[in-house]
């Protein structure tokens, strides 16, 4: 009995292992999920001078935090590349960067007819 159980016990580990392994070398997008405040700076155009934004990601999902405002969509990469959008109503703007452990910048432009661009920075807080 005990050895029937060992040997159950063998196979179920020899048949997990090697899913296991490739879990462990797939890199994970969830080390940026969670809260983060992202500021977003306008450095040219006529836009308000800045905003700030409540972002959760989620599986590498980004959404807006607050109610039905804005429209924030856009994805993590595992390396932490970010590309996304900010939108509200007709206007829309395009968001590139990258995120680190706890942090992250990139630039933003808006496309439609009111033209602005600028800078983001964001941290985490939770």
């Amino acid at each position: 009995m005990l050895r029937s159980a060992l040997a159950g016990v063998i196979i179920l580990t020899a048949a997990a292992a090697p899913a296991l392994a490739a879990k462990r070398r797939a890199p994970s997008v969830t080390r940026f999920d969670g809260i983060w405040s992202v500021e977003v700076i306008t450095e040219s155009g006529t836009c308000d001078r800045a905003y700030r934004y409540g972002v959760i990601i989620r599986d590498g999902q980004a959404r807006y935090a607050g109610g039905s405002d804005f429209i924030i969509t856009g994805r993590v990469q595992p390396n932490g590349a970010v590309r996304g959008s900010i939108s509200r109503g007709d206007a829309s703007a395009h968001v590139v960067g990258r995120l680190a452990d706890g942090w992250g910048n990139g630039t933003w432009v808006t496309s439609g007819s009111t033209r602005c661009g600028g800078r983001w920075n964001a941290e985490r807080r939770g």
